[in-house]
């Protein structure tokens, strides 16, 4: 347990903060998920608008500290690449 004022404010910070950082990954993965339903019903046009929705979401976990970009990055990418597969 925290003895020092300061030690005990922390605590706080990092409950709150945990329950933001949360929030922000369950929201992530709820649009990365909806990018996926889309390429398995196999509508291209769909797939892509779904992608275009989760970007900006991903890129905000990235700039928040939740994702890294590297990730984010590598997560687009393969979405990408399997939407543009499905015309072929």
């Amino acid at each position: 347990m925290a003895n020092h004022k300061s030690s005990e404010k922390r605590i706080r910070q990092t409950k709150s903060r945990t329950a933001v950082n949360r929030k922000r990954e369950s929201r992530i993965r709820t649009f990365l998920k909806k990018v996926e339903a889309a390429i398995a019903t196999g509508d291209k046009s769909a797939a892509a608008a779904a992608l275009k929705t989760a970007q900006p979401v991903l890129m905000k976990g990235v700039s928040k500290g939740v994702v890294k970009l590297g990730t984010a990055s590598r997560k687009m990418s393969r979405l990408s690449s399997r939407i543009k597969k499905l015309a072929a």
